[in-house]
């Protein structure tokens, strides 16, 4: 029962980080339409909850120190995989960027299948299916999966691969606290975007106070969604197969689609409410199925 019950807050927890990354685009273009572009909103955006969890971070030193190399390994990798997912809608249509990042599951089942020593379902298999079927209705793309063309499509594929190999690493690694893993995700992310910012941008910084106009709400959206957004997708795929969490994880483009329409006039009729559902059938598909089969052990 208590291992069941943890299963299913760990589902609900991957189909709420989900939704919480798919409203990742508004406040990053809230810091661009402030005045501060590119790369620097970047580092804006992570520097925010980096500041929010350092009492955290304090007052759990010594645990985060007995993480060794291993946690700090784990959460740059989750780190640097949301960054590169970030400078993918830089360089490329964001179409695209999401397509290449949500080969994930793809990813995640066969490292799963080799690191962790996982089957790979027909259940799965289904899913996935089901999934990529869903972002292509939604896209509007048809049959044509977009083939890489250029520095933003290999960053979306890079991301997506990496964001597998820290899943993985996740789920191999119980041990970590999530917690601690979610301080590292942020500090990581925001030295490599730091670094990036200097290396590819200026070494002159960006006009900081243009971003006081939206921290007043900025902030608090960041310390009640965003951190628990992160922890929940670190914490998630600890009970789960990793290309179950990776497909769980898919509300983003559920809730990407939902607030463009509503924030951004993007377009949404009937082939976002088909690709919406097919998503949501591949995300749901592998639960259900392991409810019916086991009504017992529930």
């Amino acid at each position: 029962m208590e291992k069941w019950s943890t299963i299913a807050l760990a589902r609900f927890a991957c189909l709420y980080a989900g939704a919480i990354w798919g409203i990742f685009w508004i406040p990053l273009r809230a810091i661009n339409e402030a005045g501060i572009h590119g790369l620097w909103s970047s580092a804006i955006w992570f520097a925010i909850p980096t500041c929010l969890l350092l009492p955290v971070a304090i007052t759990r030193f010594k645990s985060i120190k007995m993480g060794g190399f291993g946690l700090q390994s784990t959460a740059l990798l989750s780190g640097v995989a949301l960054l590169c997912y970030t400078l993918a809608f830089l360089y490329t249509d964001v179409v695209r960027a999401m397509l290449l990042y949500y080969l994930t599951p793809v990813w995640s089942t066969l490292l799963a299948a080799v690191v962790l020593k996982e089957n790979i379902t027909w259940q799965r298999i289904v899913a996935i299916i089901l999934a990529i079927i869903g972002m292509l209705v939604i896209f509007g793309l048809g049959l044509n999966f977009p083939i890489p063309r250029n520095i933003g499509d290999w960053l979306g594929i890079l991301s997506g691969f990496v964001w597998a190999i820290a899943i993985v690493r996740i789920r191999k690694n119980e041990k970590h606290s999530a917690i601690d893993v979610t301080i590292g995700f942020f500090f990581w992310s925001l030295i490599a975007s730091l670094i990036l910012c200097f290396l590819l941008v200026s070494t002159q910084l960006p006009p900081i106070e243009k971003a006081f106009s939206v921290l007043p709400w900025l902030v608090p959206f960041i310390a009640i969604a965003v951190i628990p957004g992160a922890f929940a997708s670190l914490w998630g795929p600890k009970y789960l197969s990793p290309g179950l969490a990776g497909l769980l994880m898919m509300t983003e483009i559920i809730f990407g689609s939902i607030t463009a329409a509503l924030f951004a006039d993007e377009p949404f009729g009937t082939r976002e409410i088909l690709g919406i559902i097919l998503i949501s059938a591949a995300s749901l598909f592998e639960p259900v199925y392991d409810i019916i089969k086991s009504p017992r052990k529930r």
